[in-house]
């Protein structure tokens, strides 16, 4: 049994994300065009999922059964698993405000007759985020590149860039003003951003009442304790705790990945 749990927390490392969360982290990576620097990574300064479970499973193995170390290491990597994709998600919010931001200031330079040029330069400098800056500074001055999908971003601020960089390839085809595009670009993204604070407020005592559920369990531990049983010691030096042992964060892991997805279907 120890064997078998311990393939199973190797396969919980090896099994594949989400696509767009994986486009991501490959573009994170890969090198980006000359002159533009790399793109800072969500997950900097967080150790690996592999790395959580190996410490983990080391860490209890000392303390406990081969067993209950397979199932912390697992546990450990989910959890960093879990870690990375809220830090991803913060990443993507700050990159899409400081986006606005800068959009706000590249409307502003438009309107007072600055040159596409000028106006992109200005609105790099208003932007907090280093790496949103050059991503707008080259969809402005080189809209080809981003038409093309030389620049793929799965996220909203990818989408919102393709946005301006087509405006920006036709205004410099045609001529036709960019201001109003930006504008509505940066409407656009102040909206989506607002609709997501409104949703996470709506759904905060959802997620609430899932970390109290999960936390249930180890509270009746600590009660069994409390009136003289010994339940850790049946569940994990008996045949039968074992497998309910098993059952039981199998069925944990179930409950709070199910609700983890059904609170992030209500957000989007």
């Amino acid at each position: 049994m120890t064997a078998a749990l311990l393939l199973l927390a190797a396969a919980l490392l090896l099994w594949p994300g989400d696509r767009g969360v994986r486009r991501a982290r490959w573009q994170g990576v890969r090198s980006a065009p000359a002159g533009a620097g790399r793109r800072t990574r969500p997950w900097a300064g967080s150790p690996s999922p592999g790395v959580c479970a190996a410490a983990a499973a080391a860490l209890v193995a000392g303390v406990s059964t081969p067993l209950v170390a397979a199932l912390a290491g697992a546990g450990a990597a989910l959890a960093a698993r879990a870690d990375l994709r809220r830090r991803a998600g913060a990443r993507e919010q700050a990159r899409l405000a400081a986006l606005v931001e800068a959009l706000v200031a590249l409307a502003a330079e438009l309107r007072s007759g600055r040159t596409l040029e000028e106006a992109a330069r200005a609105a790099a400098a208003a932007c907090a985020d280093d790496d949103s800056a050059r991503a707008l500074t080259r969809a402005v001055r080189a809209p080809e590149a981003w038409t093309d999908g030389v620049e793929d971003d799965p996220g909203e601020v990818g989408r919102a860039l393709r946005r301006v960089s087509a405006a920006s390839l036709l205004s410099v085809r045609t001529g036709c003003s960019l201001v109003a595009v930006v504008g509505a670009v940066e409407d656009d993204l102040r909206a989506r951003h607002r609709r997501r604070l409104d949703l996470r407020s709506a759904t905060a005592g959802a997620r609430a009442s899932a970390g109290l559920l999960a936390g249930l369990p180890v509270l009746g531990l600590v009660m069994g304790g409390g009136v003289g049983a010994d339940p850790w010691g049946v569940l994990t030096t008996t045949v039968p705790g074992q497998v309910l042992l098993v059952a039981g964060v199998g069925l944990e892991v179930a409950g709070v990945a199910w609700s983890a997805r059904l609170v992030r279907r209500a957000e989007r």
